[in-house]
């Protein structure tokens, strides 16, 4: 980012002070929108650094003072110690100031106080001020060591007040962080130290990877990502690898395949559901319901013989099952290879329920990935007979190829599993862990959590916004399997050689976590269950396409009979 603002500023003739004024505006247009009662008459402090980002912030505060508002600018540090556009910036504001103080106004609108020392912040921040707004233009995307001294400091106020806040269920003071919320490596997922807990985060341009990956992105309320200038072709030209999936890419992909008039089951794809064990059905059944329910034409849940009474008595009418050759225990066997093979499927899920205890189960497996003709997506007990194969890790001979993907889809200890390791910060680094790891396999990784990744085989990975808390309850994995199947099963079906599998994986991640999203917005977390994630599938994706999902009118029209005359 640094790189595209110098570009910016060189080849583009913006100066940086303009880019400084913009990011001030995009920051006063989003508190404008919170503040829908407007500006005026707010109390606002606006704490800046000496660098760029305290520019803004002091930007900021002359916008807020034209509105109406009354700003108090702390610098942390001295006037003589700033430097270039924010300098500009800090003067502009001390000669306001100091206008503003000798009309006699009281308190005057606009107040600048240097603040060197922990003394003279304690000072500051003794008074118990009611400010409605308090801004954190501190530090941006430079700081790389955690806050120490009079920042530190700053960062234990903000949070007394906000604890204070919501004691007393009030809404005030609003906490808004200028590009990332102070204490905060931007390139890292993980705190460095202390950091500003803020309501809401202005960035510029584009999200850096603190403002979109936990735990670092739960310090930064809402985001909102602004324009402020730099050209598309600057972000483009920076090759990046790290992308947050938005709605428009899932309504793409919806778009892309719509249900035609003349289509029927057969063209909206064969979904063969490899799952269940003696005992454990209703993973089984969630992963079938799932796939039926996102669309798929068809779909059979392929589950050992005296499992298979339990689960079409509890899978939706629509789905078919069928008997598979079992173990003792009542697991999928070995012998059962053949039989799957043959079964007419546009993709295959495997692993919910199955059972990873015995080794005639782990070989069926195997042998299934190592010789499907068809897309697969792997969780669950399947991802761990994998793992133990070969005694630890995934096994290096089964790659994917780009006519039939593998597509993995592990929660955290799943995927320390497939790495043959143990060691609990092994997904410290989520982000290089997931890309390496699809790289080497040549697969897509879907890896679970908050904020779930999707890596691509080529290097790029895909952060996933949706989803919630409630999402973490029995039968989720299960039930997202199925949709991700569905959908792999509808793009093959309706776009035939152009289907794009990660494509489709992307859509359906996005598309369940919004599900999830919908049904706590109805339910709450705490009530939700993986089968409500099913149920609202359906909503969330007329949120997103509600022509596509509309039948013709045509059709309706074709059905009315006039009145007679």
């Amino acid at each position: 980012m640094r790189e595209i603002d110098r570009l910016t500023t060189s080849d583009y003739q913006t100066s940086s002070l303009l880019l400084m004024q913009a990011a001030a505006e995009a920051c006063f247009h989003a508190l404008a929108e919170h503040f829908a009662g407007g500006l005026a008459g707010l109390k606002t402090q606006i704490l800046c650094g000496l660098g760029n980002n305290g520019g803004d912030g002091a930007a900021l505060a002359l916008a807020l003072a034209r509105a109406g508002a009354h700003a108090d600018v702390v610098l942390f540090g001295t006037l003589a110690e700033s430097q270039g556009d924010a300098r500009t910036n800090f003067e502009s504001v001390q000669k306001l100031s100091s206008f503003a103080a000798s009309t006699g106004d009281h308190p005057p609108p606009l107040s600048f106080v240097e603040c060197d020392t922990s003394a003279a912040w304690e000072k500051l921040a003794t008074p118990r001020r009611a400010y409605d707004l308090i801004v954190d233009a501190l530090f941006g995307t430079g700081l790389s060591r955690p806050l120490v001294g009079i920042f530190e400091q700053v960062v234990a106020h903000l949070k007394m007040l906000r604890e204070a806040r919501e004691r007393s269920a009030t809404q005030r003071p609003f906490i808004v962080a200028i590009d990332v919320p102070s204490g905060l490596n931007a390139d890292s997922a993980t705190p460095i130290g202390a950091v500003v807990q803020a309501d809401l985060t202005v960035t510029f341009t584009a999200p850096k990877p603190a403002n979109v990956l936990p735990p670092a992105s739960h310090y930064n309320g809402k985001l909102v990502v602004a324009n402020i200038g730099s050209p598309a072709a600057l972000v483009a030209a920076a090759k990046p690898e790290l992308f947050v999936t938005e709605a428009g890419d899932a309504r793409e992909w919806l778009m892309a395949t719509r249900y035609a008039p003349d289509s029927y089951k057969n063209t909206h794809g064969h979904v063969v559901v490899i799952a269940g064990s003696r005992g454990y059905t209703g993973a089984a059944v969630l992963c079938g319901n799932a796939a039926m329910r996102s669309g798929a034409g068809l779909v059979t849940i392929a589950t050992p013989a005296s499992a298979q009474a339990t689960v079409a008595a509890g899978a939706m009418p629509e789905v078919m099952t069928t008997a598979l050759a079992e173990t003792d225990r009542g697991a999928v066997s070995e012998a059962a290879i053949d039989h799957v093979l043959q079964l007419p499927a546009d993709v295959i899920a495997v692993g919910p329920g199955l059972s990873a205890e015995d080794e005639r189960t782990r070989r069926f497996v195997y042998e299934i990935v190592k010789r499907r003709t068809t897309p697969i997506v792997i969780d669950a007990d399947a991802l761990n007979c994998l793992a133990n194969y070969t005694g630890g890790g995934w096994p290096a001979e089964l790659q994917g190829t780009k006519e039939n993907p593998i597509i993995l889809t592990p929660h955290p200890g799943e995927m320390r599993r497939l790495l043959g390791t143990t060691v609990p910060d092994a997904l410290d680094d989520r982000v290089t862990v997931a890309r390496e790891f699809a790289a080497r396999h040549q697969i897509i990784l879907v890896l679970k959590g908050a904020r779930s990744l999707v890596a691509a085989t080529g290097g790029r990975v895909f952060i996933n916004p949706t989803g919630n808390a409630g999402l973490g309850t029995a039968g989720a994995g299960d039930t997202l399997t199925g949709i991700i199947a569905g959908f792999i099963a509808q793009a093959r079906g309706t776009l035939g050689e152009n289907a794009d599998v990660l494509s489709a994986t992307i859509a359906a991640l996005y598309l369940g976590g919004l599900a999830g999203d919908l049904a706590a917005h109805e339910l709450g977390m705490r009530a939700m269950v993986a089968s409500d994630i099913r149920e609202y599938l359906g909503a969330a994706i007329r949120s997103l396409d509600p022509i596509g999902e509309r039948p013709p009118g045509s059709a309706a029209s074709c059905l009315h009979t006039p009145p007679a005359d």
